[in-house]
C-alpha cells in the first residue's frame, strides 16, 4: 500500500532548515521546551482574544462562541480526514466530555462578560487564572508546591498589577466578577487537560475539546442568531485556527512539563495584548505598561534558568 501523500509539497530547503531545528529544539532541556510551548500559546491566544473581542460587540457572544469552536473543529478535520478516525479516537471519552462541559462553562462566563468591560479590567481579572491553576495542581495533581514557583508567579502578578491598577475603572458592575467567576473554572479545565495528558496525545484532546464545545454551545447559539458578514467570516476562520494552534500549544506544553511550572509564564500575555492594543486600537503603552513589562520579563527569565537547572522526568 502507498503512503498516503501529504496535503501540499514542502520545499527540500525549508524540510532540512525545519528538522534541524527541530533537533535542536529537542535537544533543550523538557521543562524549557514547555515553557517555550507555553509562551507562543499565550501570544496565540492574545491574538484570539482581540480578534473575539471585536466579534462580540457586533454579534451575539453565544453565537460568537459557538462560530469560534465550529470554525476551530474545521480547521482540525483535514487532518482527522487524512489519518483516520481512530488516530483520533480518545482513550478516556468520559474525560473528554468532563474536559468538554467544564470550559464551555467557562467560555460561558467569558463570553458574557467580554463586551462589557474594559481590556484592563479583564487583564487583571484573568490573570488570576496561574493562581487557581497553581493551587489545583498542588492539590488534585499532586505537583510539589516549589518555592521559586510561587516566587515567580507572585512577582509576576505583581508586574501585572503595576500596569493594571492605574488603569482599573470599575465600570464592568456585576460583569467583573461573571469574568472573575471564569477563571477558577478554566484553571479546572487545564487542570483536567493536564491529567489526560498523560495517557492522551495533544492531538487528540484539542479534536474533542472543538466537537464538545461546539455541540454544547449550540443550544445557546440558536436563538439569537444573526447572519455574519463576510468580513465576520473571516473573523471567526482566524479564530478557528488561532484557538486551535493556542490549545495544541497549552496541551503541548502541559505534556513536558509540569503545570505550576509554566504559570509565571502566562502573565507575558499583558505583554502581547500591549502590543496589539498598540498595532491594532492605538493605544500607546504608558510607562506603567513598560515598567510592568520589565517586571514580568524578569520573573520569567528567572524562572526558566531555573527550570532549565532542574531535572526533569520524561512523560510517558
Amino acid at each position: 500500500m502507498k503512503p498516503r501523500k501529504a496535503f501540499f509539497s514542502i520545499p527540500r530547503l525549508w524540510r532540512l532548515a525545519q528538522h534541524r531545528s527541530s533537533r535542536a529544539f529537542s535537544s533543550w532541556p523538557l521543562a524549557v521546551q514547555g515553557m517555550v510551548w507555553m509562551v507562543l500559546g499565550g501570544l496565540l491566544f492574545s491574538l484570539l482574544n482581540t480578534v473575539a473581542r471585536e466579534l462580540t460587540l457586533q454579534l451575539d457572544v453565544y453565537q460568537s462562541q459557538f462560530l469560534r469552536y465550529l470554525f476551530g473543529l474545521l480547521v482540525i478535520l483535514p487532518w482527522v480526514f487524512r489519518d483516520g478516525w481512530r488516530a483520533y479516537m480518545p482513550v478516556n471519552m468520559a474525560g473528554q466530555f468532563w474536559r468538554g462541559g467544564v470550559h464551555t462553562l467557562g467560555l460561558i462566563l467569558w463570553f458574557t462578560a467580554l463586551p462589557k468591560i474594559s481590556l484592563a479590567d479583564m487583564t487583571a481579572i484573568g490573570f488570576t487564572g496561574p493562581i487557581f491553576i497553581m493551587i489545583g495542581a498542588a492539590w488534585f495533581l499532586g505537583e510539589p508546591m516549589r518555592k521559586d514557583r510561587w516566587i515567580a508567579a507572585i512577582i509576576g502578578f505583581a508586574g501585572v498589577l503595576v500596569v493594571v491598577l492605574p488603569k482599573m475603572s470599575g465600570d464592568g458592575g456585576w460583569y467583573n466578577l461573571v469574568m472573575l467567576a471564569s477563571s477558577p473554572v478554566f484553571a479546572a479545565s487545564f487542570l483536567i487537560t493536564k491529567a489526560l495528558t498523560r495517557y492522551e496525545k495533544p492531538g487528540v484532546i484539542v479534536l474533542w475539546q472543538a466537537i464538545t464545545v461546539t455541540v454544547l454551545s449550540l443550544p445557546m447559539a440558536l436563538p439569537h442568531w444573526q447572519m455574519p458578514t463576510p468580513v465576520q467570516w473571516l473573523g471567526f476562520a482566524a479564530t478557528g485556527v488561532l484557538g486551535t494552534l493556542a490549545h495544541y500549544s497549552l496541551t503541548r506544553a502541559f505534556a513536558l512539563s509540569e503545570i505550576s511550572a509554566t504559570q509565571s509564564l502566562r502573565f507575558l500575555d499583558l505583554v502581547w495584548a500591549s502590543v496589539l492594543g498598540w498595532l491594532v486600537f492605538g493605544d500607546v503603552p504608558s510607562e506603567w505598561t513598560w515598567a510592568g513589562a520589565l517586571v514580568i520579563l524578569g520573573s520569567t527569565v528567572w524562572i526558566a534558568r531555573r527550570e532549565s537547572s532542574r531535572k526533569t522526568v520524561v512523560p510517558d
